[in-house]
């Protein structure tokens, strides 16, 4: 606990959690945010048509999305982190963060894995994606909508501190 509120005392948390310049607290959550839509909103996008929305939209040019997922994860990352030590004591020993971390962890593996299984398939817009790509993209949906939720809910479940 004393690394916590070490964290929580440091200029750059104290900054973040106490400053009233826009570019602080305010930018940081949109930010985090921006990052999750692309994302999460992304990767939907994909798995939404890999499990048969879209039929007539070919599967293989949404590879090129991405680069655009992971620069997304990264804003995340960053922001996520900035947030985190603004509130270290709270999100830390609240159960749903790491629900939450869980999620996320899964949702990016899966990101992983349904780009070396399904975008490598040769013959990936002449026939039906198969079932291991289906349950993969059904996993991800689950996975992201679990993401988004857990961390909606840290301000509602478990310890609750002052930003929410």
């Amino acid at each position: 606990m004393d690394l916590l509120v070490w964290l929580e005392q440091t200029a750059l948390a104290s900054w973040v959690r106490e400053s009233s310049s826009l570019w602080a607290y305010p930018t940081i959550l949109f930010m985090h945010t921006l990052g999750m839509s692309m994302v999460a909103g992304l990767s939907s996008a994909i798995d939404l048509r890999i499990v048969g929305v879209g039929r007539e939209i070919p599967i293989s040019p949404l590879e090129k999305l991405y680069p655009f997922m992971w620069a997304g994860f990264l804003i995340n990352l960053f922001s996520g982190s900035l947030l985190l030590i603004a509130d270290a004591t709270t999100k830390f020993v609240n159960p749903v963060f790491y629900i939450k971390m869980i999620f996320v962890i899964l949702a990016v593996l899966d990101l992983r894995v349904m780009r070396t299984t399904i975008f490598r398939d040769p013959l990936l817009d002449k026939r039906p994606v198969s079932s291991t790509g289906k349950f993969l993209a059904y996993a991800s949906l689950v996975c992201w909508a679990g993401a988004v939720t857990a961390g909606r809910l840290m301000a509602y479940l478990g310890p609750v501190g002052g930003l929410n």
